[in-house]
């Protein structure tokens, strides 16, 4: 009898784990592309290691001065502009989103909003492909569930070392 809790619980596990990651291929499969502007960061801090931190316009935008200890999770309505870049429009209401409209999910943190993340990890020692970054490119389901795909520059162009190699 106790294998078989085992087996089951072993079974669950796993059924769970690879459901998430269908789920997380589904999205960037079929997930809209929205862009996201990214704030100024602290140049000291832009770099460190083999991630950059993020942090989004979007926050300042929907959120500017309040007290974030008093948030809890939820979703805000963005309009996007003809090249997909996402500007808060308003909270969530109920109110069916009209064209050029997409949900996203936030998560408030240690009294900090996140989009998805706060961090983009990538190879050690690619760092200065992203220096330029200037946009954070999503993945976004229907219910508003982000997935960071890349990093954008200034004029939108895609960037890393992929993107390098192709313009040269």
């Amino acid at each position: 009898m106790r294998k078989f809790i085992i087996l089951a619980g072993a079974i669950l596990i796993l059924g769970a784990v690879n459901f998430s990651i269908w789920q997380k291929e589904n999205l960037l499969a079929n997930g809209r592309i929205v862009l996201l502007e990214l704030a100024p960061v602290d140049p000291r801090s832009l770099m460190q290691g083999d991630y950059m931190a993020l942090r989004f316009r979007i926050v300042n935008d929907a959120f500017g001065s309040r007290d974030k200890s008093t948030l809890s999770d939820g979703r805000i309505v963005v309009a996007l502009n003809d090249k997909g870049v996402g500007q808060f429009k308003r909270f969530e209401d109920g109110t069916p989103l009209a064209a050029g409209e997409a949900l996203l999910r936030y998560r408030v943190r240690d009294n900090n909003v996140k989009f998805a993340t706060n961090a983009f990890f990538f190879q050690e020692g690619h760092g200065q492909y992203y220096q330029r970054a200037r946009y954070g490119e999503f993945r976004v389901s229907e219910k508003g569930d982000l997935l960071l795909t890349a990093l954008r520059g200034e004029n939108l162009e895609p960037l890393g070392p992929e993107e390098k190699k192709k313009t040269s």
